[in-house]
């Protein structure tokens, strides 16, 4: 190797580097083909700057919990893929390393037992697997994840957690995007979004942290469903439909998920006027916009006084107005149908399309 070629590293220098057990490292390049591309002097295997960003970026994505597999497929997707001679060698090679023998005897007795990325061997050899299955902890209702070769991949909801509790805005933008690009937004819901918002809620309750897991991983929802929600080009509604949460509500999430669900599977216009609405502004949106249907979105029971809702001013032509979430207190009013369910919350907003006048 000449001065212009740049530095190499020893696989003892590259573990220090990026806290990762030398045995680990030999793992991933006699599995994954992710490893050392140069020879010193005397024909043992040098890791160079770009060996080294690859194993970095690998490392980035195993900690947000992405199965060792898929990671090494990404990674190794922004080069040519080694020749089969060089992949021939790894074995002796790697066998040869014996760089910094010292210190690898210490990894792998010591920081290989956690492996601080979450990549033990025996993770790495269940992630294989879990990567062919890739199922969703809802899949045994019917619907599995089509393997990472046919797009995009989709994590399960325990891959999305890790990612969040990592604060890995990156990868949570990522693998939510995947699955709405993959599945929609409906199966999106039910199958990723629920299942962690729920492990996100247990981690809250066991240990009264998490507030900056569910922020980030809010926000990241909310972006990527923002731009499902636009206008249709020939909306199938003259009249729109507006959501709103009740009075002091901030959980506005489910009315964006609805939206986004209305628009590209319906063709329906929507507005959504977001978290703490206050009635009054309510009221005053309706009589500008008219709309066909109203609803409102209450989380907690604290902000479900139904009340309010019998003082909504009354349009003509009429607007259904229907309340939706668990917040709900009894007392509804009876023109206004409490809706459980993010189906429900559907067929009730088409079957109200489907009835609203036109207006003259």
């Amino acid at each position: 190797m000449t001065a212009e070629d740049g530095p190499d590293y020893g696989i003892g220098a590259v573990a220090r580097r990026l806290g990762v057990p030398a045995p680990t490292l030999r793992t991933w390049n006699l599995r994954y083909g992710v490893g050392p591309s140069r020879r010193s002097p005397g024909g043992h295997r040098r890791y160079d700057t770009a060996d080294l960003r690859r194993l970095e970026e690998m490392n980035r994505l195993i900690r947000s919990g992405v199965p060792a597999a898929d990671a090494a497929r990404h990674v190794l997707a922004a080069r040519p893929v080694p020749t089969a001679a060089a992949n021939a060698t790894d074995a002796t090679d790697t066998a040869n390393a014996t760089d910094t023998a010292g210190a690898d005897a210490t990894d792998a007795a010591g920081a290989d037992a956690t492996d601080t990325a979450g990549a033990t061997d025996a993770t790495d050899a269940t992630d294989t697997a879990n990567t062919a299955n890739a199922t969703d902890a809802a899949d045994a209702t019917g619907g599995g994840v089509p393997a990472p070769e046919a797009g995009p991949q989709v994590p399960t909801p325990a891959m999305l957690t890790r990612a969040a509790v990592a604060l890995d805005g990156e990868v949570v933008s990522g693998w939510i995007g995947a699955a709405l690009a993959r599945h929609g937004v409906l199966w999106t819901w039910e199958h990723l979004v629920l299942p962690v918002f729920a492990a996100i809620s247990r981690r809250q309750l066991e240990t009264g942290a998490a507030v900056e897991v569910e922020h980030l991983f809010s926000d990241r929802l909310a972006a990527a469903l923002a731009p499902l929600s636009r206008r249709p080009r020939t909306p199938v509604n003259e009249r729109p439909v507006l959501l709103a949460c009740a009075e002091d509500e901030q959980h506005s999430l489910p009315l964006h998920a609805l939206a986004a669900v209305l628009a590209l599977d319906h063709g329906v216009e929507t507005r959504v006027l977001g978290a703490r609405t206050p009635y009054s502004a309510l009221a005053d949106a309706m009589r500008r916009l008219g709309p066909a249907v109203v609803f409102v979105w209450s989380h907690q029971s604290s902000t479900g006084d139904p009340a309010p809702l019998a003082a909504l001013p009354a349009l003509r032509p009429p607007a259904r107005v229907l309340a939706g979430g668990p917040g709900w207190r009894d007392g509804l009013p009876p023109s206004v149908p409490h809706v459980t369910s993010f189906r429900d919350a559907l067929t009730r907003v088409s079957a109200a399309l489907h009835r609203s006048p036109t207006p003259r």
